[in-house]
């Protein structure tokens, strides 16, 4: 009997979506530069543009996140999931 879904590794999910983020960003980034790609490169930035810094006197604190989505990542993720799904 299959397990399904449910019986399935969420940390493997979660690797497999970190590294198809990861990977959709450099293909997204090298597709930059060529004119019939760079639509993969399309996408929102925000976060935090300026770094909030806490100083402790004994202990600085300097804290920044800032999340570029793209089409790129978004397919990369598409296709871990895709990938996750056949495992």
């Amino acid at each position: 009997m299959s397990k399904g879904i449910a019986g399935k590794n969420t940390w493997a999910l979660a690797l497999l979506i970190l590294i198809g983020v990861v990977i959709g960003g450099l293909i997204g980034q090298l597709a930059s530069g060529v004119p019939a790609l760079a639509w993969l490169n399309y996408g929102q930035t925000f976060g935090l543009t300026s770094p909030v810094v806490l100083d402790l006197g004994i202990l600085v604190i300097t804290f920044a996140l800032t999340i570029n989505i793209t089409i790129a990542g978004i397919l990369g993720v598409v296709v871990a999931i895709i990938i996750y799904r056949f495992l």
